[in-house]
């Protein structure tokens, strides 16, 4: 007796499975310029290397005689994938069969995409569209039963945070569990138009009197300014290859180090131009994304989150082939001053170094937190403390190079002063524990008052200290160490990462990461 009756039944469900929602769903989600689960795994994958783990999962009706009859699949497609020739793991919602909504199959499945990826060690990527696994109120007229609210498997989404990268992309309306599996990553991203995300969509928000769109509601525009996404990209095409350069930084999980790449780049190459970029003026602004691009390997600098936190940047780069995570002061945003949100980001970026082993350089130029009834109406010094709080418990390798400014406690946050000071200066260096401009005044406030032309006597206290304030001075008290000469800055970070290279260990860090 042969089972070829049963492998033609596996067969034929397997093709069953693949019409997902059926043609006029599929229909309707490309009309609506989405492509299927489906057709999303084989953009993001290598050419012909996902494997698909329980395809046959759904709900099925059976004739009298136990032949099945209708077949609807469960509406999350999961398996195991390649990407660039190393293995991850990724699992989508199909928003084909009942828009994503919890059916058949599709918690079980979730949780073991969740537990895979955690016990191999491999990266995940969710596709989110729809509810992400979340209820409809249709569930319960089919479950014939109303249920406490709970998470199944949640504490694999979060022993994730701390064990493999975790990659989050909205490709649809995202709602519900959708958008909480879609903070509960390392990298998130949005289609721009296409996706949106919030906690409970516009029918249900306007059962409190509140009218929006979609759009309104949770658009790219929100979410990639609020944190809860890091970048916003023009189609899902771009989010796949933004999702496969992203992975290219880091290791497979934390029980690996970040992979270094063939450098093209030459160590030695010196950009002229650096020496003039700073202006003498301290008032005067530059701009530090091509600084970033002159001293990181060419077209190497990924950058997270440009809308959020705007002060602080924050990416990955390569120096000589190594990947490090680099922050950078941006003086277009108050003059390069940490708020409330850049010190959330500034948290959330060092955790991620620590995480995956990642060798952080800070290009620094930081006036100290921002100042004013807003900042503290935000609470800056609760953030700016965690975030304090994660530079100093970081152990990874870490590079300062003091570009200009560098005031009070947020700008002592460059780095973890009671480590080895592995820290550059340029000459515009200007440091302190706040800037001479208003300083002064607070500092003098009383002779001021009494001089009889307290301009005069203001410029002449400004002259005498503007002596004090030079670099050099600082660096004769070797507080600090070396100041550079701008162009030098790209070969002494490649040294840097050449050092650090051995000095990186796989295994958890001192804390998992949480969203």
């Amino acid at each position: 007796m042969s089972w070829q009756p049963e492998i033609d039944e596996l067969r034929k469900r397997e093709a069953m499975a693949l019409e997902m929602g059926g043609p006029e769903k599929i229909e309707r989600q490309r009309k609506a310029g989405r492509l299927t689960v489906r057709e999303r795994i084989d953009a993001l994958l290598d050419p012909g290397s996902f494997h698909e783990i329980g395809t046959i999962a759904g709900n099925a009706t059976y004739r009298p005689d136990g032949s099945i009859a209708e077949f609807r699949a469960s509406n999350f497609v999961f398996g195991r994938g390649r990407i660039d020739d190393r293995p991850v793991v990724v699992g989508g919602d199909d928003f084909t069969v009942r828009g994503g909504a919890a059916d058949a199959g599709i918690r079980e499945k979730q949780i073991s995409s969740e537990q895979m990826a955690h016990e191999l060690g491999l990266p995940i990527i969710r596709l989110v569209e729809g509810t992400g696994g979340g209820g409809s109120v249709k569930s319960l007229e089919m479950d014939g039963y109303t249920y406490v609210p709970a998470n199944p498997g949640w504490e694999w989404v979060v022993a994730n945070m701390g064990k493999v990268p975790v990659v989050a992309l909205a490709l649809g309306p995202v709602a519900g569990l959708g958008a909480g599996r879609m903070a509960s990553s390392h990298y998130a991203l949005i289609v721009k138009g296409q996706a949106q995300m919030f906690v409970a969509g516009p029918p249900v928000v306007a059962r409190l009197g509140e009218r929006v769109d979609k759009e309104t509601l949770g658009g790219s525009d929100i979410h990639t300014r609020n944190g809860a996404i890091d970048d916003a990209v023009e189609s899902e095409e771009e989010a796949f290859a933004r999702t496969r350069r992203y992975l290219s930084y880091l290791p497979s999980s934390i029980d690996s180090l970040p992979p270094r790449i063939e450098p093209t780049d030459p160590v030695d190459r010196r950009e002229d131009w650096l020496i003039d970029v700073v202006p003498h003026n301290r008032r005067k602004i530059y701009k530090m994304r091509p600084v970033i691009e002159a001293v990181v390997d060419k077209d190497s600098f990924f950058e997270i989150g440009r809308d959020y936190g705007r002060s602080l940047i924050t990416g990955l780069a390569r120096l000589d082939g190594w990947p490090v995570a680099l922050l950078a002061g941006d003086p277009y945003f108050y003059a390069g001053g940490w708020t409330a949100n850049a010190s959330i980001k500034a948290t959330r970026f060092v955790d991620l170094a620590e995480t995956f082993h990642l060798p952080v350089v800070h290009l620094v130029d930081c006036p100290g937190f921002l100042i004013g009834r807003k900042a503290e109406e935000a609470a800056t010094i609760r953030h700016g403390a965690r975030a304090l709080a994660a530079i100093y418990q970081a152990t990874v390798p870490w590079c300062s190079v003091i570009i200009r400014k560098v005031f009070g406690v947020a700008g002592a946050g460059h780095a973890n002063a009671a480590r080895f000071h592995y820290r550059y200066a340029w000459p515009s260096g200007d440091w302190g524990s706040l800037p001479l401009e208003g300083g002064i005044e607070a500092a003098y406030k009383s002779d001021l008052e009494k001089a009889e032309d307290p301009a005069a006597m203001l410029a002449d206290i400004e002259e005498r200290l503007n002596h004090v304030r030079t670099p050099f001075r600082t660096a004769e008290r070797f507080s600090v160490e070396e100041l550079i000469d701008p162009r030098d800055t790209r070969p002494l970070l490649c040294e840097f990462a050449n050092l650090a290279a051995p000095l990186r260990k796989p295994g958890p860090s001192r804390f998992a990461m949480r969203p």
